[in-house]
């Protein structure tokens, strides 16, 4: 059941109620993704309720990400099944571009950067070489600018011991970031031991303090001589780029011993030990769980005439909610959000981590995310991992894009798609059945005449991660504004068969550990694969019509490259299984 509704302005999001009768009781959907359930636009796919159901709806408005839902609509009901096959129809422009794409998905997350100084593990993998490995790969294939990462004051960088500083540790890190041309943003956390309050108030195997600062005048000092160090090293220039966030979710006991009032005094000295290095340092918070505390922050801030140059914030197994409108009616219009840490599970060890369900859904986020968040960074880039300790097998529903020996999961290739597009986007619309909810789309244009598509079919609810049969859409495509010739097709594909490491994983026997061969096996499929062999396609007028049968969960993007020519050398590479202008997926599987 699709739903839609008017936008309601400076709504944070919106939450879908769901009812067997018309005056309720009405409860919240809840899709399963394990954090914050409203949604930032006006579509929503419920694809929970039982078949032949008729459920009532009503949508309510949130004022705040984390407080209580406004009025809820007029209720109305869901129709009957028309039977009709189901189907979704995609609209082209390619002469019509509407502004530069957006590439929010640059910034990455990683575990603590101090894993770059390790060695051989129990298992036998270089970490430090590994993770190494992995943000050269973010940075090659994902177009990855930042990093964001916990825990540059941990113990075992020794910056902090009886009062004396030393940022020989920090140099080793950040230095290896600079040399693979990516820049950190620099999250302050954790509490040195011998700062702490609380020295024995830790988080996770490799304890990281969570406690306040037992002296708040030596956290200013520590935090104002990173910046100077960092200055020195880098030039205030590039130091300037990067962004310092103060702390990480704060408002969750786990990660802070202290109370709101305790973070918000932390963001306060933060914030002017920054600023007394140079006021061209980034400075933002308040770093919290589920878009949590950004009224209070932002209240907090304007009356303290706090500077923030970024709010952050995260979320998981959703869409980012708008948090620009609550913390503008709070007295910081205009400020740029970062949601530092997103994802579709917030669970160790969720099987959902792992399967190509979460291919569509990293797509459905980074374009929610278009035109209104600055950055929204996945988290996290590598299974070299270790909140829980070093992980026990290769895909045991870790966090990471990349499994540890830095396979490729689903979710790397549905990024890896859209850093593939073309630098303007292109005027389209979607239509049918489950249109801008279950199946969205995106289209660009490249310099020299080429276009591409990307089209998936993905659902929030995760009752439905192995994929269901009645959720798969046919999809055409009419693309308008092409200049006739022939161009070069072709389709690459992420679904349960293609692009999948948990397809070939399983082939192997699902073992805890590839063995040699193993390796090489998933090594050879780690790639992101065709659906389809490469082809030229004609071109005759200005249209082109494009067929595709798109299970859920799927995402393919097909590119459109010139091969301009005089026309008797196009006659002759015509495909000769193509129509004119037109052609066909009716089904496939990914070549191997």
């Amino acid at each position: 059941m699709t739903l839609r509704w008017a936008r309601v302005p400076g709504a944070a999001g919106y939450v879908v109620l769901r009812g067997l009768q018309r005056e309720g009781p009405f409860a919240i959907l809840d899709h399963g993704g394990g954090d914050v359930l409203a949604v930032p636009g006006c579509v929503y796919a419920d694809t929970t309720a039982g078949a032949g159901e008729q459920p009532w709806y009503s949508v309510a408005a949130l004022a705040v990400p984390d407080g209580p839902p406004g009025p809820r609509a007029e209720p109305v009901q869901a129709g009957q099944a028309s039977g009709a096959a189901a189907k979704v129809e995609v609209a082209v422009d390619a002469a019509v571009p509407v502004g530069q794409l957006q590439r929010p998905w640059r910034m990455v997350g990683s575990d603590h950067l101090s894993l770059l100084l390790r060695g051989i593990d129990e298992h036998g993998f270089d970490v430090g070489a590994e993770l190494a490995r992995a943000l050269a790969i973010s940075r090659a294939e994902l177009g990855a600018e930042r990093v964001r990462a916990h825990g540059i004051f941990l113990d075992e960088l020794g910056v902090y011991r009886n009062g004396a500083l030393d940022f020989t540790g920090v140099d080793r890190v950040y230095d290896q970031l600079r040399q693979l041309g990516l820049r950190p943003l620099v999250e302050l956390s954790f509490m040195p031991r011998d700062l702490a309050a609380n020295p024995s108030a830790r988080i996770f195997h490799y304890g990281g303090v969570v406690s306040p600062p037992r002296d708040w005048a030596e956290w200013r000092r520590l935090v104002a001589a990173l910046a100077s160090h960092l200055v020195e090293r880098y030039g205030l220039d590039e130091v300037a780029e990067w962004g310092f966030e103060v702390w990480n979710e704060p408002n969750l006991e786990a990660f802070w011993a202290g109370d709101q009032a305790d973070y918000f005094r932390l963001y306060e000295e933060s914030a002017k030990a920054l600023k007394s290095v140079n006021a061209r340092l980034k400075v933002g918070g308040p770093a919290t769980a589920a878009a949590g505390w950004i009224q209070d922050f932002a209240e907090f801030a304007a009356q303290h005439q706090l500077p923030v140059d970024f709010l952050s914030t995260h979320t998981y197994g959703n869409l980012p909610l708008d948090v620009s409108a609550p913390a503008a009616r709070a007295g910081l219009p205009g400020v740029p959000s970062w949601w530092t840490e997103w994802g579709v599970s917030p669970r160790h060890l969720a099987e959902v981590n792992d399967l190509p369900f979460g291919a569509p859904f990293v797509l459905s986020g980074m374009i929610s995310a278009l035109d209104r968040i600055g950055l929204l960074a996945y988290w996290v880039l590598s299974d070299h991992f270790e909140e829980l300790g070093p992980p026990q097998r290769l895909l045991h529903g870790g966090f990471g894009l990349l499994t540890v020996g830095n396979l490729r999961k689903p979710r790397f290739w549905a990024l890896r798609m859209l850093e593939l597009l073309g630098p303007e986007r292109l005027a389209m619309e979607v239509s049918g059945d489950g249109a801008g909810s279950l199946v969205q789309a995106l289209a660009t244009r490249s310099p020299g005449g080429g276009v591409e598509l990307l089209v998936w079919n993905g659902t929030l609810d995760q009752s439905k991660r192995h994929g269901a049969e009645e959720l798969r859409r046919l999809v055409t495509v009419r693309l308008d504004g092409l200049r006739s010739g022939i161009y070069l097709r072709t389709h690459h594909r992420v679904d349960t068969e293609c692009s999948n490491v948990v397809a070939t994983w399983n082939q192997l026997g699902a073992p805890d550990w590839p063995d040699e061969a193993g390796w090489r096996a998933l090594r050879a499929r780690d790639r992101l694969e065709e659906l389809e062999a490469a082809a030229p396609i004609e071109v005759g007028s200005d249209q082109l019509t494009l067929e595709l049968d798109l299970p859920m969960p799927a995402a393919s993007l097909i590119r459109l490259r010139p091969l301009w020519g005089p026309p008797r050398a196009r006659a002759r590479t015509r495909n000769p299984g193509t129509r004119r202008g037109a052609f066909r997926n009716l089904p496939g599987r990914c070549l191997t």
